[in-house]
């Protein structure tokens, strides 16, 4: 396994950790990956804890590649 290079910003905090820090702050401020929540009569479709997980990841990633 390939040893990734860790680097850091002039703050001294890492970019991974700056990264899960924006993950957290977007997931609990939209609720992302939570599925969307329904008014009126609709049926509201709520995600399993696996597609939660995948969505949370796919959001790091995202996060991960802003800081790039």
């Amino acid at each position: 396994m390939a040893e990734e290079k860790n680097e850091t910003t002039p703050g001294g905090r890492s970019k991974e950790d700056i990264a899960l820090d924006m993950m957290k702050f977007i997931a609990q401020t939209t609720n992302y990956g939570k599925g969307g929540a329904t008014t009126g009569f609709s049926k509201q479709v709520s995600k399993t804890a696996e597609e939660h997980a995948d969505a949370l990841i796919e959001l790091y990633g995202k996060c991960r590649k802003a800081l790039a």
